[in-house]
């Protein structure tokens, strides 16, 4: 994703709460509306998620970002999301309104990684130290999934052992996703170091769905080409392949879409691919058309559109 740069903080990790139970994942939706939320404070007001369910959007899944793994031999908390320690005070009320999300339904998820470097690369060379740390996070803030946003080099055997990790410890239920840039999945560039096709033919089974980056040149949404391209590799199902898009053209370095020309785009992948699996936005807070006063609407618009 093309994501403003973090500055990570030197607060240390907090002791908190007891770690909740992870909830009971539901069952994924056939068409997944999708958004992330990295933003939690803009002009130092608090961006809830909650008008996405009080709004009946038909948001199907929230992905908080970023999180990151920091070197544990450094001045910083070895877990951040974000600025901060996921367990700072800022953070209290986002996870409050979390688990009323999932408690309406909705899965929540963690992106790790992103833009800024270092995660992927710490789990790829040092595994034991690192995903354990991962592992507990995901266990104390109860998530029903972890989206993998890997834009740094990581090698084949590294992501599938994340993966194969993730599934061990937290079962056949969980929502593992990944992040690629469109043109990983259609035989083109790719962000990441491995072979995305190779990495599906050997984990398949275990990812529940890639979010497709179709802008910054890596793709786009303001045609079905770049989908139809994917489905022409005859490899992912349409199923497992959620179209992703910006949400406002500040959120990217290029290839925003309005919501007038994304919801025709968003019609005829629908009607050529019944099993389309849905579309996401990069990110919620200032999402076109509301903007920050209604960032919501963008939810409830594709929603209309993938209803065909």
């Amino acid at each position: 994703m093309k994501r403003r740069s973090v500055l990570l903080g030197a607060l240390a990790l907090t002791a908190g709460a007891a770690a909740t139970a992870h909830a009971a994942p539901r069952a994924a939706a056939s068409r997944r509306v999708v958004v992330y939320y990295q933003t939690q404070y803009t002009n130092g007001t608090y961006v809830s998620p909650l008008n996405l369910t009080a709004q009946r959007t038909g948001v199907t899944d929230v992905i908080v970002a970023a999180v990151h793994l920091n070197d544990v031999n450094g001045p910083y908390a070895p877990v951040h999301v974000n600025d901060d320690p996921p367990s700072a005070a800022k953070y209290d009320q986002m996870w409050r309104d979390l688990k009323t999300l999932q408690g309406q339904g909705v899965h929540v998820l963690a992106m790790v990684g992103g833009a800024a470097p270092g995660s992927f690369t710490r789990l790829d060379t040092e595994f034991d130290t690192y995903y354990p740390l991962l592992r507990d996070f995901v266990r104390r803030y109860g998530l029903d999934g972890v989206d993998l946003d890997v834009e740094e080099r990581m090698s084949l055997a590294g992501i599938e052992r994340v993966i194969d990790a993730l599934r061990r410890d937290f079962g056949p239920g969980f929502l593992i996703t990944l992040a690629p840039v469109g043109s990983a999945l259609s035989g083109g560039g790719n962000l990441s170091g491995f072979n995305y096709e190779r990495l599906y033919r050997d984990r398949g089974g275990d990812i529940a769905w890639f979010n497709a980056q179709f802008y910054n040149g890596w793709g786009s949404m303001a045609s079905t080409s770049s989908y139809d391209a994917v489905m022409r590799r005859g490899l992912v199902p349409a199923s497992k392949v959620v179209a992703g898009t910006l949400t406002d053209p500040s959120n990217g370095g290029s290839g925003y879409v309005d919501v007038t020309r994304l919801k025709s785009t968003i019609r005829s992948l629908v009607a050529r691919y019944p099993q389309m699996g849905g579309v996401m936005g990069w990110e919620y807070f200032n999402s076109q058309p509301g903007g920050t006063a209604q960032p919501w609407r963008w939810a409830a618009e594709v929603s209309a559109a993938l209803k065909g």
